[in-house]
């Protein structure tokens, strides 16, 4: 069992502690665990709850009300919230319902609730609005030791299976005038931006030509003579240190000027010295600004 600080549940959620510890005492299906000196902590089940609560809070129900109700019920009211037209922004509350389904391993929870994403908002803005931020939440776990690799990859291959699906069922170009080689350096295993870059490409009717992941630069330089691509995209979420990256593509910058390289990494790399033809992104949607498709 996972165990949670209220500032972490606080963070996670969005409802402030000092509301938690207002719950703790008047609903008894909210009271935490407290640790030999008397320190407050949630589960998971604890955890998710709060989530689906915060969610349905945000859509204008009353805490009396959903403590009325039991779990089955709460995650059924989230559903037929979630399928009524949109009267605010919907986008925290997909978050906190996707995060609270990883956290369980309810792949149907998980499912539904992306698909209800994906009727109502497309494979684009369910990326950029939804899973985007979704993965950020993710990141807020991984920084508070509150999740396992095991639930981001329940996560992760979900969605995976969500975009190659997509991907699949977009037709190839006849006569492609840009053409995309996008590829995720050594040791980088993370691909679901690169996929989503490649359903961008592909749907905008351009040639992607797609390595994956865990690219030898070697490889990528021979590519890069055998196809001569526009772009190169890649993305690095792996480690702290980009500058091996960097001398790498500035390589291949140096001796294809007019090759467009596109690296995408986390705000706390520290960037150095690089070749014009080679920009930096910190957000990963930026890099639809510079495609030019």
């Amino acid at each position: 069992m996972e165990t949670y600080s209220i500032n972490t549940v606080e963070q996670i959620t969005g409802i402030k502690a000092h509301t938690l510890r207002i719950w703790e005492k008047r609903y008894q299906n909210l009271i935490p665990h407290r640790t030999d000196t008397n320190i407050r902590y949630y589960d998971d089940g604890q955890l998710r709850k709060l989530l689906n609560v915060s969610t349905l809070l945000e859509h204008g129900y009353k805490i009396s009300k959903i403590m009325a109700l039991t779990d089955e019920s709460i995650n059924g009211l989230i559903l037929d919230t979630m399928a009524q037209p949109p009267e605010q922004d919907l986008y925290t509350i997909y978050i906190k319902s996707l995060t609270a389904a990883m956290m369980e391993y309810d792949e149907v929870m998980f499912d539904k609730i992306y698909s209800s994403v994906m009727v109502r908002y497309g494979v684009y803005d369910t990326m950029t609005r939804i899973v985007y931020p979704f993965l950020r939440q993710t990141g807020i776990l991984w920084t508070t030791e509150n999740l396992i690799p095991a639930q981001e990859h329940f996560a992760s291959n979900i969605i995976r299976r969500k975009l190659l699906s997509a991907i699949d069922g977009i037709a190839l170009p006849r006569e492609p005038r840009k053409k995309f080689l996008l590829f995720l350096p050594p040791d980088e295993l993370h691909e679901l931006g690169l996929m989503f870059t490649d359903f961008v490409v592909r749907n905008a009717g351009k040639e992607s030509i797609y390595l994956g992941a865990n690219v030898p630069y070697d490889s990528l330089k021979t590519t890069i003579l055998q196809t001569s691509p526009n772009s190169i995209v890649t993305f690095i979420t792996a480690g702290t240190d980009i500058a091996p990256h960097i001398t790498q593509l500035s390589a291949v910058a140096h001796g294809n000027p007019n090759l467009q390289i596109l690296f995408c990494c986390g705000s706390h790399h520290k960037v150095p010295l690089h070749p014009e033809n080679i920009i930096i992104l910190n957000d990963p949607v930026r890099i639809f600004d510079y495609l030019e498709i």
